[in-house]
């Protein structure tokens, strides 16, 4: 077995080798806790629902059975204990409803990230990110920047596929009415006059 796998290093882990569970933490730490922050929008908490969630992970390691990547296990574990959180502080949040996007909208967007530099386009993104309930944000992280499958969304989220996949959407729509808040000026601007 590949010495670099999560397999092996959850092995090595078990077998009493604490080293190799600080790899796995050095591999994940970073996403961990970006799951975190978008479900609980306060950094402070999403560090220590992070390291909540390592503290778990290690505690009930026995019980990954690899039947799932442990990353899925692992985002299982730091989604719902977010939403644990969340709900221990009853936060009352209220979001608007996104009306229907209509598909020249879309052009609009989509020419007007061409014109943004990379680096801007992603803080943008994150900020419109940050701005979903906090539900959709996790989901939409695990998918595009994280890479996870529906399937393997699923399995974190306990939602069923189809319900991923209708979120998926309905997040992707509200996402984009965000971004089109940052770039039409960034177009206006570019061009001198407004869209």
């Amino acid at each position: 077995m590949t010495k670099n796998t999560d397999q092996y290093l959850v092995e090595r882990t078990l077998e009493g080798d604490t080293t190799a569970y600080g790899e796995l933490v050095d591999r994940y730490q970073n996403f961990v806790f970006t799951i975190a922050v978008r479900i609980l929008k306060v950094r402070e908490e999403a560090e220590e629902v992070a390291q909540d969630s390592f503290i778990k992970a290690f505690e009930s390691l026995n019980s990954f059975r690899g039947d799932s990547k442990f990353s899925t296990w692992l985002y299982r574990i730091v989604y719902h204990k977010s939403l644990d959180r969340l709900k221990m502080n009853k936060r009352h949040r209220t979001y608007a409803i996104i009306e229907e996007i209509t598909e020249d909208s879309l052009d609009h967007i989509e020419n007007g990230l061409e014109f943004m530099l990379s680096e801007e386009r992603s803080v943008t993104i994150k900020k419109c990110i940050d701005r979903l309930p906090e539900d959709e944000a996790a989901i939409i992280s695990l998918y595009y920047f994280e890479e996870q499958s529906v399937k393997e969304i699923a399995k974190v989220t306990d939602l069923t596929e189809d319900n991923i996949k209708i979120k998926l959407y309905r997040s992707r729509k509200k996402l984009f009415a965000l971004l089109e808040g940052y770039i039409k000026p960034e177009i206006s601007d570019r061009n001198g006059k407004a869209i």
